[in-house]
């Protein structure tokens, strides 16, 4: 049996051996064919593929796309205008700009940056009272203006303080409502409460820890309240 077995895998070999070369030929081209119809078929004829970037084909000639992109005058125009509406856009005088993010200030002089450093925002707390009464301790953002200046000034303790200390909330006209020294040598108004103040607790700056002012450090302060006039524009973001 072994021998039939060995002598019928002989005779095909040798079957196979003796077609002729162009018969080979004819085969191995047909698959080749077979193939490159395959690939037509898919990155030719389907539809979402011939949108790939892969499959983009450039209409003109290298030439005409040079020609067709800008030269360096129409840059150096372009960037003149966008300069120009940028300079439209920007305060002139003196502004200061809030970071409530990263917790930093930049003073601006005719617009250019003059001071720059920490300072603290508002710690997103919320404070609730029984009375179903509560405070988002935030600090408000958008285009603000100074309002007043105060040297020396009082903080006017608000209800929140007395809640956040647990102690009862006092009539509007206590005297316990009256602190001295803990707002540092200046405070700017921006109105509705909200005051760009110094503070007892440098070591906090860069934090957001405020009840929503904005606190400096004490030359910080200085130097924003003596460059800041009534009117000029506080941007908090």
């Amino acid at each position: 049996m072994k021998r039939e077995i060995d002598s019928v895998k002989e005779d095909g070999f040798k079957l196979i051996l003796a077609k002729p070369l162009w018969r080979w030929l004819g085969f191995v081209l047909t698959l080749v064919g077979v193939l490159l119809l395959f690939l037509w078929l898919v990155f030719g004829a389907t539809p979402w593929l011939t949108k790939q970037p892969l499959l983009y084909r450039l209409a003109t000639d290298s030439s005409a796309v040079m020609a067709a992109m800008p030269g360096s005058q129409e840059l150096t125009a372009d960037i003149g205008r966008l300069q120009k509406k940028m300079d439209r856009l920007t305060p002139g005088g003196m502004y200061l700009i809030v970071n409530t993010t990263n917790n930093t200030f930049e003073l601006y002089r005719n617009k250019k940056l003059i001071r720059q450093g920490l300072c603290s925002t508002g710690s997103y707390i919320r404070l609730e009272t029984d009375q179903q009464k509560h405070w988002v301790f935030e600090t408000p953002k958008g285009v603000l203006s100074v309002k007043g200046k105060i040297t020396d000034p009082v903080w006017r303790k608000p209800d929140w303080a007395f809640v956040e200390e647990g102690l009862p909330v006092p009539p509007a006209d206590s005297p316990s409502r009256y602190e001295y020294g803990v707002l540092g040598d200046y405070a700017l108004a921006l109105g509705n409460g909200y005051l760009i103040h110094g503070t007892l607790y440098q070591r906090f700056l860069g934090q957001p820890v405020t009840h929503g002012c904005i606190r400096l450090n004490d030359e910080d302060l200085e130097a924003v309240y003596k460059t800041l006039p009534v009117g000029a524009k506080v941007f908090i973001y």
